[in-house]
């Protein structure tokens, strides 16, 4: 069973929770947003069920509740960022903004974050810089998940890598975590008890596996193999090593009972792309590279074409008019968080 609730409700409510564990106002609301835009979007593995974890980390003091990211230009166009240990969605939103800042005076902006934590969906912060007509590239590193290609232990994080490009209408998305699937999604299975399909995760063994706790125990398979860990790997060195956070093993989960700081990194890039192009040969150029990608001769079975980002943008407006839908277990969770801090429920 799910239930439907309004955009405003949930951020509402999920400020409240956070303010009540010592969250500052502004990265509590910055938090809020960041989650519900998610499930707005369809991407509820990123979404609202994750706020609970956050709460989570911050009860059993992994995660700073109080702690403010720290910015050092370091160039014309370079900055980085020290999250402090707090929220990474704050640590992620004034990172981009300082590339986007570097981006109007320079043409680009390149800003690196460390010492941050989980900062929900890669897509958020890309459309940070196409709101503002801008190319956005934002990438994560994780606690370990998938094997080195050839190996069978978790090693890499999902390391997931988003673009964004604005267009005349709703902005070209990439989104997407370098296993075959996002590991919320096991996360998810293993919540509700669902079983995962073949292909997806390995356990402790190395053997495939559609037991997701057995998977969780395991490791998520790189997406593409041996290509997929390859991308995997320049993302840990763009935004473990070279903004001086963990990398590989020495990243904490904060999904876990560890209390050591997760130390994740971040890698943003804010590009002005009438640097090099004029903008309305830019966008003339992109609408008709998006038309004829769409008018391609169909597949057997296929509807249609969609660009990425355009399924999102749908789900969008769908979720905006009739709710954001929560499972029962995720109503749950978040009903037994306000409890213990003495908060409305959600109802």
């Amino acid at each position: 069973m799910v239930e439907r609730f309004a955009a405003e409700k949930l951020e509402t409510f999920s400020v409240e929770l956070l303010v009540k564990s010592g969250v500052g106002q502004a990265a509590a609301e910055q938090t809020a947003h960041v989650l519900v835009e998610a499930d707005l979007d369809g991407t509820g593995t990123h979404g609202i069920m994750r706020l609970g974890t956050y709460l989570a980390a911050i009860e059993r003091g992994q995660l700073n509740p109080s702690a403010q990211p720290t910015i050092e230009q370091t160039g014309a166009a370079t900055a980085k960022v020290d999250g402090n240990n707090g929220l990474g969605t704050a640590t992620a939103i004034a990172a981009m903004n300082e590339a986007l800042r570097l981006a109007q005076e320079a043409g680009v902006g390149m800003v690196t974050a460390n010492h941050s934590n989980h900062y929900g969906a890669a897509a958020y912060y890309v459309q940070m810089a196409t709101n503002e007509g801008l190319i956005g590239i934002s990438t994560t590193n994780s606690h370990p998940a998938i094997p080195p290609w050839g190996g069978r232990q978790a090693y890499l994080g999902t390391n997931p890598i988003a673009f964004g490009f604005p267009t005349a209408g709703d902005p070209v998305l990439v989104d997407l975590s370098l296993s075959v699937v996002a590991r919320g999604k096991v996360i998810q299975a293993a919540r509700t008890g669902q079983p995962i399909p073949l292909g997806w995760a390995i356990d402790k063994d190395g053997h495939a596996t559609t037991d997701p706790k057995a998977a969780l125990a395991g490791a998520m398979l790189p997406l593409g193999g041996a290509k997929g860990a390859a991308l995997a790997l320049a993302i840990e060195i763009l935004s473990g090593v070279m903004s001086g956070a963990g990398s590989g093993p020495y990243v904490t989960s904060i999904l876990e009972n560890a209390t050591e700081p997760a130390n994740i990194g971040h890698w943003f890039v804010a590009i002005d792309p009438t640097r090099f192009i004029a903008r309305p040969f830019y966008l003339t150029q992109l609408t008709r590279l998006l038309e004829e990608l769409k008018a391609n001769p169909l597949a057997q079975d296929v509807a249609q074409i969609r660009i990425p980002g355009e399924r999102r943008a749908q789900l969008r407006r769908e979720n905006m008019a009739a709710g954001v839908a929560l499972p029962d277990d995720t109503i749950k969770l978040l009903n037994e968080w306000a409890a213990k801090l003495a908060c409305p429920t959600l109802t």
